[in-house]
């Protein structure tokens, strides 16, 4: 029998690397892709990494 596994992805998760959503950090004004980990709250994230989030003004 296959195994399935629960994911933290929303049916309207992309499903290529291409398609995935862009926002730009609020730090370095870097853009940055979409996560599987920020699937709940993408709309929240605003910083591309922890050091960026770390030296906000």
């Amino acid at each position: 029998m296959a195994r399935t596994h629960k994911t933290n992805a929303t049916l309207d998760t992309p499903r290529r690397k291409g398609q995935l959503p862009t926002k730009s950090c609020a730090t370095c004004g870097r853009p940055f892709e979409w996560r599987k980990k920020w699937a709940a709250n993408w709309h929240e994230v605003r910083y591309c990494s922890e050091h960026c989030r770390r030296r906000r003004t």
